[in-house]
């Protein structure tokens, strides 16, 4: 069946100014001016001529006055959110409604988005007009509609996100609680998500973020299980979610014997309904735009117009908020819809050469999805799933189930037994979906590291479009493309799989027996490993799970005997979750908020024994001797932080003499010189703070450090190692090393002298 594609170009010329106007915000001015005039000069063409190019004149008139559309609605909001933004790096009083659900975020958080009415230093508020992003203490009353006031320090954004300023609160009240149908949509969401809770896990959690996007009682364990298994868009009320529910109520009245007239008013009425019930954020509306064109075209048997419907779609949602054309989810609701109106009838069609119709259809569909986002994925996102496919298939008859049955226990909360009926019946597919995304998600290599970028974006589209013509069994006419696109796939599984030998049986293979200290490429964080005669020690976490795991595996450590977190900022805990169950003693710095203290007990409940550290502390590790010269037992001369980082000495037993320094400032580096009385030299010296300009200089000239570790990211944005600190470290007689610029890093000991491997570089 022939598409009409003409109005593509539509979306793709405002989605490129959109871009244009928010990362570049001068820029929307002119490119206003010239979508103006633009239009104007070719209506007055149109006007003069009646040419056989009229429709083509009228999609390039049609295309400019969408750009021009989109560069004012970005030019107007410019002022109130530089007003927003300029109250970066104070501390702030700020009022606003709240404008879309709220999540836990991985710092313990309830994020939520709010529309400004005021903002202000403590006290002073004065009338302002912008979108925000709030971190508040988990409270109740925080739902869409509420008008709410915080107090906290302020965070300017960078160029092209949608919130102007994130607001970390230290105190924050309702002012006004929800009203009307938010109101009635709160109260019904909050009744089914208690009567949730009641039921047993795999699903308890997991049923209210089918049904209704609820996603506050979703274990971090099971977050990452079904972000791995490519599973975490169905508790995110994406295209997914208004696609069953409009798909459910588009069956359901054909099976009444209503006309196609009814038929789609009631889909529409109920995905308006769903949209209210869920809360109608931004993202909620556009994934119900998406869905529902996408679903209604090919509903409605016209999926050639699809296409345009779709285009005319996204070309409205970005004239009224032109920053979603720089988020993944507007990108990837844009995307996953065409795949359902554009490439599934075609795999449909090929895959039903050796399946029933229905069973085609039904794989063809989660299949054009996986192979369309992923590109979009790999933009964003530094790790690709290899199951979600596979994980998608498996959850596919279980996930309209769960979102239709919870729906309907939702809505029916006054009514108690019937509530109770509807919510055990859809824990059952919630709990298969659970299930699913734990099994998938601890195969191997479920998912695999990629620096995100164009780069990944092209790999990852060419390897999709070899899936798709094999899939789909056409280009009989050009049988070249055909062969291209198995020799693409033959060269994609023959490396696959090496690298995937190479990185898990084989992985340890790859590191050389002699090393005693290793630096881990875990980006912009720490991650440091001490072994001596098979016990090992891991000195931070790094900022995320996946990179630690990567190099624990590479190196063959399978547990860790003392972990040691020397404080909780993110890039050095935010990765513990890959040693969870595998850790014999922790010790760590004072914890400063309550998250701090979730991440210890939850260490502790894996089976680890948790103190305090402070300094004076010893012990043994195999048979190397470890002792924690800082902090002070007791200290306040700082706050918990950089400065109270944990600073650990280790040496003998195939160690050498070994000195970690946590993130200490220039400050806190002269008291530790003062009171641990630091004498003679170290072999291997970690640089404090990831290089950072704030250094005592002569601290590192008392220490004599033969090798110098930096264990820090590329191009990262705080311009780490500073040069005068690679500067001081070299006057000291150090040799650098840096895991941004050499990966890995391993140092061992041959008797006297150090052995030095690197990733990327001889050593």
């Amino acid at each position: 069946m022939r598409r009409d594609l003409r109005l593509l170009p539509i979306v793709g010329g405002v989605w490129l100014i959109a871009l244009v106007c928010v990362f570049v915000p001068p820029a929307a001015g002119w490119c206003a001016l010239a979508g103006v005039l633009g239009s104007v000069a070719v209506l007055a063409v149109m006007l003069r001529r009646s040419s056989r190019s009229a429709s083509v004149a009228g999609v390039v008139l049609v295309m400019l006055a969408a750009t021009a559309a989109v560069s004012i609605t970005a030019l107007a909001a410019a002022p109130t959110r530089e007003n927003a933004a300029s109250w970066d790096g104070r501390v702030v009083e700020a009022t606003g409604e709240v404008t879309s659900s709220a999540s836990v975020g991985r710092d313990g958080r309830l994020w939520m988005e709010v529309q400004l009415t005021g903002i202000g230093s403590p006290g002073q508020v004065r009338a302002a007009a912008a979108p925000v992003r709030i971190g508040i203490d988990p409270a109740d009353g925080f739902d869409l509609g509420a008008t709410v006031r915080v107090t906290g320090e302020a965070a300017a954004t960078e160029p092209g996100e949608r919130s102007a300023l994130v607001v970390f609160a230290s105190s924050s009240t309702v002012e006004a609680p929800a009203s009307g149908v938010f109101a009635v949509a709160a109260g019904l969401r909050s009744a089914f998500i208690v009567r949730s809770q009641l039921l047993p896990e795999p699903g308890a959690g997991l049923l209210p973020g089918l049904a209704v996007g609820d996603t506050r009682a979703v274990s971090t364990e099971l977050s990452d299980d079904m972000r791995t298994s490519g599973l975490s868009h169905l508790t995110a009320v994406s295209g997914a979610n208004c696609a069953i529910v409009v798909g459910a109520v588009f069956w359901l009245t054909a099976l009444c014997g209503a006309g196609r007239g009814i038929r789609v008013a009631a889909a529409a009425v109920a995905l308006a309904g769903f949209v209210v019930l869920v809360t109608p954020e931004p993202s909620v509306i556009r994934a119900a735009v998406m869905a529902g064109v996408a679903m209604l075209s090919l509903l409605l048997g016209r999926p050639s117009a699809g296409a345009g419907m779709l285009a005319l779609s996204a070309s409205g949602i970005l004239i009224v908020d032109p920053w979603l054309a720089s988020t993944a989810g507007f990108a990837l609701s844009v995307a996953a819809s065409g795949a359902l109106i554009l490439l599934s009838p075609t795999l449909t069609r090929g895959l039903a050469r050796w399946m029933p119709q229905s069973l085609a259809l039904a794989i063809a569909v989660p299949t054009a999805a996986q192979l369309v986002c992923g590109p979009v994925i790999a933009l964003f996102a530094d790790q690709q799933s290899l199951v979600g496919l596979v994980a998608n298939l498996l959850a596919a008859p279980a996930a309209p189930i769960a979102t239709v049955i919870g729906l309907l226990a939702c809505l029916a909360a006054p009514v108690t037994v019937l509530a109770d009926l509807l919510t055990a019946s859809a824990w059952l597919p919630a709990a298969w979906i659970a299930q699913t995304a734990d099994v998938t998600a601890a195969l191997p290599f479920a998912q695999i590291d990629m620096v995100p970028g164009l780069g990944s974006a092209a790999l990852v589209g060419l390897v999709s479009a070899a899936i798709g013509v094999v899939l789909a069994g056409g280009c009989r006419a050009v049988p070249i493309i055909r062969g291209v696109a198995v020799v693409v796939l033959a060269v994609v599984l023959a490396v696959g799989g090496a690298h995937l030998v190479l990185s898990g049986p084989l992985a340890s293979a790859t590191a050389p027996d002699g090393w005693s200290v290793a630096a881990c490429d875990v980006g912009q964080g720490d991650a440091l490993v001490v072994r001596s005669m098979g016990a090992t020690a891991l000195i931070d976490t790094g900022p995320e799970p996946e990179p630690l795991a990567s190099c624990l595996r590479g190196l063959g450590v399978a547990r860790v005997d003392l972990l040691v977190l020397t404080h909780f900022d993110l890039d050095h805990v935010g990765g513990v979750e890959a040693v969870q169950g595998r850790v014999g003693t922790v010790l760590h710095g004072p914890p400063g908020e309550s998250g701090d203290e979730r991440m210890l007990q939850h260490l502790a409940d894996g089976g680890a024994t948790v103190g305090l550290a402070s300094a004076g502390m010893k012990g043994e590790l195999g048979a190397a001797s470890w002792q924690v010269l800082w902090p002070q037992r007791g200290s306040q001369a700082f706050p918990p932080g950089n400065d109270q980082s944990v600073v650990l000495e280790v040496h003998g037993g195939g160690v050498p003499r070994s000195l970690f320094l946590g993130d200490l400032s220039a400050e806190a580096q002269r008291m530790l010189e003062r009171t641990a009385h630091l004498r003679g030299s170290y072999s291997v010296v970690k640089v404090a703070h990831h290089g950072s300009a704030d250094q005592e200089f002569s601290l590192y000239q008392d220490l004599h450090p033969s090798v110098a570790l930096f264990s820090v990211g590329a191009d990262n944005d705080y311009g780490h190692p500073r040069a005068e600190t690679l500067a001081s470290l070299d006057a000291a007689g150090a040799r650098v090393l840096r895991t941004d610029l050499q990966g890995r890093l391993l140092v061992g000991l041959d008797g006297n002298e150090l052995e030095l491997w690197t990733e990327r570089q001889p050593p």
